[in-house]
């Protein structure tokens, strides 16, 4: 267990620490109980948010205790950290399908079996606060002047924060202490965004209980053009397959910029540390067998290894192998090329009209590559929509029965964003 501080540190998860020298000592007790929470804004967590959920398992490998917080009460008010913007308000009943939605999806990663992780949602105690008592209670212990000095609300002053936002750290705030005195949780993690929020929960249990917490945030990840990890051009690149198919999850990570492949199979795989820098500190062309590895084992820990083994393949089949060039030793169980292109996400639609004659903006639109038609005009303009390999060239093509060929019209958004058409 002492070695798990030093291993999130080698694997490049810790950005902050509010005591490194005690929180690594407070990891090499038995079991320690650690909290981290997700909002329910949406059904589904994406990319963005397994850096916490990697951290959590190897966490949990090492024997501690996750305590896994849904927002169910503060996903009704939205965390301003790191927006520009207020979020839109949800209803209720959204906040708690989401909220069921995201305990059955974090299930995959970490084990909530008996005396294991405990998976909570923050609804239970923040419902039924009385807001006079909280503010007699927890209210008292924040200074406004202190609150003012956040990044996160300076950076949203300018553009106006509403009370309800500012609120927000007093409930984080609170649910760091009600963990601390249910679940005798003394540790939060988060990101680097959450500092804050992490802060104030710390000084509420000492003010409260005399007790010292702790908290860890994690980096901010950005793309080599500094975009926010964990988009796509089609938007969030989510865990749920249903949003985001194992092959186009595969191909998220397969496209990874050559300089942030050893720090992605550091922080989104198992492998063994020495084999990420290895992988990493390949010359082109190897480092695209070095993608290969860090999408099939980032589809393995999310989807299963039958779906990476089929994403795969799928991938391998469609762009060939990388790895042709040279042999790559590798822990990783990736396997040999087999089967067929199954698992390239198919579409069915009408064979009436196909026959009268498809309009290639439609048709696209339709088999839900491009969440609108005049997203499918603009990347006909930019030249980023294909129809069986062939570029689309204009906004006014129809396609027909001599497209069809094995009964299916494969379109093609970007670089590597499929759809195999069937008409019925």
């Amino acid at each position: 267990m002492h070695a798990v501080f030093d291993e999130l540190k080698k694997r490049g998860f810790i950005y902050q620490t509010t005591d490194e020298k005690e929180v690594r000592s407070l990891l090499s007790s038995e079991q320690v109980p650690f909290y981290i929470g997700y909002d329910p804004s949406a059904s589904s967590l994406h990319a963005g948010n397994l850096l916490t959920i990697m951290a959590a398992v190897h966490l949990q490998k090492a024997g501690h205790r996750p305590i896994i917080v849904v927002g169910g009460g503060t996903g009704m008010i939205g965390d301003p950290s790191g927006k520009t913007e207020m979020r839109g308000m949800l209803d209720p009943e959204e906040v708690d399908a989401n909220a069921e939605s995201l305990k059955k999806q974090l299930s995959r990663y970490i084990d909530f079996g008996e005396g294991k992780a405990v998976l909570l949602n923050n609804a239970e105690w923040l419902a039924p606060a009385k807001y006079i008592e909280f503010l007699r209670d927890i209210g008292v212990h924040f200074s406004v002047n202190k609150m003012l000095t956040s990044e996160s609300v300076k950076q949203r002053l300018e553009k106006g924060l509403s009370f309800l936002e500012f609120n927000y750290a007093l409930l984080q705030a609170y649910d760091f202490y009600v963990l601390a005195e249910r679940h005798n949780c003394l540790l939060q993690l988060g990101g680097r965004d959450q500092w804050g929020n992490i802060v104030a929960g710390i000084d509420l249990i000492r003010r409260k209980t005399g007790k010292q917490a702790y908290g860890i945030t994690f980096p901010l990840l950005t793309d080599a053009k500094g975009e926010k990890f964990g988009k796509s051009v089609a938007g969030a690149v989510w865990l749920d397959r249903e949003k985001c198919s194992p092959y186009e999850f595969y191909q998220f990570w397969r496209n990874t910029d050559d300089d942030r492949v050893e720090l992605y199979l550091k922080l989104f795989t198992f492998l063994p540390v020495e084999e990420t820098e290895m992988l990493g500190k390949l010359d082109s062309p190897l480092i695209n067998r070095a993608k290969e590895i860090l999408a099939f084992e980032a589809v393995k820990i999310t989807h299963g290894r039958q779906d990476a083994c089929d994403a795969f393949t799928a991938s391998a089949q469609q762009f060939g192998r990388a790895d042709r060039e040279g042999a790559v030793e590798t822990s990783s169980d990736i396997p040999e090329i087999s089967g067929s292109d199954s698992d390239i996400p198919t579409v069915t639609l009408s064979a009436d009209d196909l026959e009268n004659g498809y309009w290639v903006v439609k048709l696209f639109n339709d088999a839900d590559l491009v969440p609108s038609k005049g997203e499918a005009r603009r990347l006909i303009r930019q030249g980023g929509l294909y129809v069986n390999e062939n570029r689309v060239e204009s906004e006014d093509m129809v396609i027909d029965a001599s497209f069809v060929s094995d009964g299916s019209v494969l379109l093609r958004m970007g670089k590597k964003k499929y759809r195999k058409v069937f008409f019925e």
